[in-house]
């Protein structure tokens, strides 16, 4: 049985009120006992003499450049025992409302077993509702005994039910921060107005009491309560008061300054919740497009991964990086016609896990896309943001718990075994909607909703943030921080970016840049991803309200386990992150800022009109390639092989993927355009369905002057590349060689390791030759003549040939590999220093093996298809840069090419790359 607070304990909490000048009982504080209604209070009644004067608002106008030092601590008027049983009444709160409760009031030792908050009081109390039949509302409140003169509320998530304790970090904070309790803070939450053990239970929303509240009504009414306790403890009101949400919690943040903007000075709010009714709309769209016809088009988690996959390979490098996330999001969208198509399985039946069906396809669409609405949402709101699933944003694997679930006929209601935004989207059709517990909300069609159409705008005016006038709350100074992950699988950041376009356009620019800042972050999912960032919202905030420091760009962290510590700018929307081009691409400095959303199928390296490179593979194969830009068809021409007859042919259609890169129809190549009228691709092998990267120049040093002389391309220079012998396995090499002025070529190999070594003369190991042009091919031919015999440019045996490419101006010499026992490829730079820095950047790069990868050159650093190494320039000779042991290789480059021999005995191999 609860008892009524004694008289002497009535007069003691009397006297304290009477101690500040603002303050004469609980009643006369008029629902917010924050300095934000109305007129400013004091930090302190002694701070300006007791005059009442309104001190202020940091960056205000009038603010003086030497601001007064912060008086000490306040001391609490009464003992964290005296609060218990104290009593607020329903009319002393700033909505209709029944009384409130102290039910505990604790005091915690700062060395307490196990806290780590310092010393404060433990408040806990229920706020009645007005229909009896009502839940209560829990709330929490913490007094700490060092309290900084201000307040925080905190959001709580999903459909809540549990108490928001207010004892937690700032979500998304410095892992090393303590919680705002710890640092002086009042704070305080509650459980939204009912009670239940799993936040994603809505049987609560049958009750209308129980919905108000959970739309808003159980945060004022907390604030009001919390805010009147702590003016009656510490015996003047809180300076400074806000806000912090995430989820739900972003939306109660955003709602509560929208409706009580006089409350708050300033509000973070993460990954919001905003357009709450618009989400559980789309949430069911996606359930009738996984689960109609029997689950005809439910994806699995094989055809899940698969849509993720092909979606990281589409548009992972269109920030400059392979890194895994995607960061140009808007211009990657532009990739999704191409994505789908490359996942359609053939005929569009669903032929297994390798591709998708149309129906599955149309599936990841209605994800994919807005979900527009025959009918306005409250404000005016027609629209619900879609999923970045073909951008970044995971439903499965290991970066994210919310999946499209493990069965493709749901339960109703639906389970933990049903794809999680349609779980949520039920219980809110069945609860919110319907109130009809046995509802099946396959048959509730978001976009005509009939007979419900009301009933689904009442609960949006209840329960969403979608109020674009925040001009109230900005008039006293308010200021908002926005976050949300573009990768978000559960509450769409569209619908976020929407919402901000809204307010812009509602408020003006110059308020919003003197209010509001909004941070869009890549990779970051829901509280998931592949990047999450961690940075200090709290002092952003603090300082920007109470010193006028407004944040720019700030850096953030990345939380997860595999990539922790490395950093990335959190840029302002609508800009992105991208890499400069050099440097570790795990850290903030290499990247900027931008705005840019290029066409990422613009390439400016395609030809204005049909062109032919010409070039060869690492079979030794001499080729010629002809692309014509208007339709991308391609036609590969053999024109010198030891596997297959001359004149064949090979043709197909390119289709753009990003960053002048095009899948082709040659067992899975993917051809590269590159500066200076480069080409990397592959031709389909002569067996298997695999591919040989092929290196073609759009012109080539065909060397016409007459008498025939060779100095231009005169040189001694590294070869890297790679050999194969009948059947044996192919083999990568590095050789020392010079091509002289008459144009013979002499190859030296290390007598003791075969391999790389300063060019001489007199070297043991040695194949020797010359090369004659060959009129009509823009090649040379190449042959081999005795090695102990003098140089000669006669006789001999035909052994391949030479194209002698042109990258802009500089020449690159490709010696292709035919003698009758060999076959193969070298490509030529010359033995002059490599300087750390000059290679740097992004690769696309075709293995000998046939496969394909990216690479990252940044100094010293290489990231090879995810392998990293470390490079040691000049070593073991001038113009090589050895890789240690992480990736054993050795590396040459010239004219933004890369030749690489992998000296992996285990997977031994040529990559052969060009620089984006």
């Amino acid at each position: 049985m609860r008892h009524a607070p004694s008289s002497e304990f009535m007069l003691r909490a009397s006297a304290a009120l009477c101690m500040g000048a603002c303050l004469a009982l609980l009643s006369a504080c008029g629902g917010s006992s924050s300095n934000s209604g109305g007129a400013s209070v004091p930090a302190s009644p002694v701070a300006d003499g007791g005059s009442g004067t309104p001190t202020p608002a940091p960056g205000d106008p009038d603010e003086t450049d030497a601001a007064p030092p912060a008086p000490p601590p306040p001391t609490a008027r009464l003992a964290c025992a005296d609060l218990a049983g104290m009593q607020v009444a329903g009319a002393d709160i700033g909505v209709p409302s029944g009384s409130a409760t102290v039910t505990e009031a604790t005091a915690i030792a700062a060395d307490a077993a196990g806290n780590a908050l310092g010393g404060y009081c433990k408040v806990r109390g229920t706020i009645a509702p007005m229909n009896p039949s009502s839940p209560v509302i829990n709330f929490a409140l913490n007094l700490p005994q060092a309290w900084n003169r201000k307040a925080m509320q905190f959001g709580g998530g999903g459909f809540n039910g549990r108490l928001i304790d207010g004892t937690e970090q700032i979500r998304f904070g410095p892992i090393d921060k303590p919680a705002p309790l710890a640092l002086g803070y009042a704070t305080y939450g509650d459980d939204s107005g009912h009670q239940s053990s799993s936040i994603t239970d809505a049987r609560f929303a049958a009750d209308d009491e129980a919905l108000a509240n959970y739309g808003g009504l159980s945060l004022k009414k907390t604030h009001d309560v919390a805010h009147k306790l702590l003016a009656a403890f510490y015996g003047e009101p809180a300076a400074k008061a806000y806000f912090l949400g995430t989820s739900t919690g972003g939306r109660d943040a955003l709602g509560y300054i929208q409706r009580w903007p006089q409350d708050y000075d300033g509000v973070i709010a993460n990954e919001p919740a905003l357009n709450y009714s618009g989400t559980r709309l789309s949430n069911v769209a996606l359930g009738r497009a996984l689960y109609a016809n029997g689950g005809a088009g439910w994806l699995n988690l094989s055809k899940t991964l698969r849509v993720q996959q092909a979606a990281l390979a589409a548009c992972d490098g269109l920030d400059g990086v392979a890194d895994g996330i995607v960061s140009n999001v808007e211009s990657c969208r532009l990739l999704n016609a191409q994505v789908l198509a490359s996942l359609r399985c053939a005929g569009g039946a669903d032929t297994g896990n390798d591709c998708l069906s149309d129906v599955q396809l149309a599936t990841v669409r209605t994800v994919e896309s807005p979900l527009d609405l025959g009918y306005p949402l409250a404000h005016g709101v027609t629209r619900a943001g879609g999923y970045n699933l073909l951008e970044g944003a995971l439903v499965a694997g290991p970066f994210t718990t919310r999946d499209l679930g493990t069965r493709p006929v749901p339960g109703n209601p639906a389970t933990s075994a049903d794809a999680n935004m349609y779980l949520t989207g039920d219980q809110w059709a069945k609860y919110f909607v319907t109130r009809d517990a046995a509802f099946d909300s396959l048959g509730f069609d978001p976009v005509n909703p009939g007979a419900w159409t009301q009933r689904v705008q009442d609960v949006s005016a209840a329960t969403d943030a979608l109020d674009a006038d925040l001009s109230p709350f900005f008039a006293r100074g308010g200021r908002l921080i926005l976050l949300h992950g573009l990768a978000d699988e559960v509450i769409s950041p569209n619908s976020t970016i929407d919402y901000h376009q809204r307010l812009a356009a509602t408020v003006g620019q110059a308020a919003m840049d003197a209010h509001v800042r909004f941070y869009t972050v890549p990779g970051m999912g829901h509280g998931t991803g592949v990047f999450i960032p961690n940075w200090d919202s709290l002092a952003a905030l603090e300082a920007w309200v109470e010193k006028g420091l407004a944040p720019g760009t700030a850096v953030a962290v990345d939380a997860v386990a595999g990539t922790y510590g490395r950093t990335r700018p959190l840029c302002l929307y609508p800009s992105w992150p991208k890499y400069r081009g050099s440097g570790s691409k795990d850290a903030a400095v290499n990247y900027s800022c931008v705005s840019e959303t290029p066409d990422p199928l613009a390439c400016p390296y395609l030809p204005g009109s049909v062109a032919s490179y010409k070039g060869g593979n690492t079979l030794g194969e001499e080729l010629s390639v002809q692309i014509d830009p208007a339709t991308l068809a391609y036609t590969i021409t053999v024109e010198a092989s030891a596997q297959r007859s001359a004149g064949t042919t090979r043709s197909g259609t390119l289709m753009p993927r990003g960053q002048c890169s095009y899948d082709s129809g040659e067992g899975g190549a993917v051809f590269t355009l590159a500066t200076g009228g480069v080409l990397l691709g592959g031709v389909a092998a002569p067996s298997g369905g695999s591919f040989a990267p092929l290196l073609a120049f759009q012109n080539t040093w065909d060397n016409e002057a007459s008498p025939t002389v060779f100095n231009p391309a005169a040189l001694i220079a590294n070869a890297v590349g790679v050999q194969q012998a009948g059947a044996a396995a192919e083999t990568p090499t590095v050789l020392a060689v010079r091509l002289r002025n008459a144009g013979t070529y002499q190859y030296c190999a290390d007598p003791v390791t075969g391999g790389a070594m300063i060019y001489d003369a007199a070297c043991t190991q040695t194949e020797k030759g010359y090369i004659a042009r060959a009129a009509g091919r823009r090649a040379f031919d190449a042959f081999t003549t005795s090695p102990t015999g003098g140089a000669t440019t006669s006789g001999g045996s035909l052994s391949g040939s030479m194209v002698i490419g042109m990258a802009g101006s500089t020449l690159v010499h490709m010696h292709l590999l035919r003698d009758g026992t060999r076959t193969g490829m070298r490509l030529l730079a010359t033995q002059l220093t490599l300087t750390p820095g000059s290679a740097d950047g992004s690769y696309a790069v075709a293995s000998s093996r046939g496969d394909l990868r990216d690479a990252t050159l940044a100094g010293t650093s290489l990231d090879l298809g995810g392998a990293a190494a470390t490079l040691s320039y000049d070593a073991p000779v001038l113009g090589l840069a050895q890789a240690d042991a992480a990736r054993p290789g050795q590396m040459i480059f010239n004219g933004g090419i890369l030749a690489f021999a992998a000296g992996d005995a285990t997977h031994p191999a040529f990559e052969l790359g060009v620089r984006h």
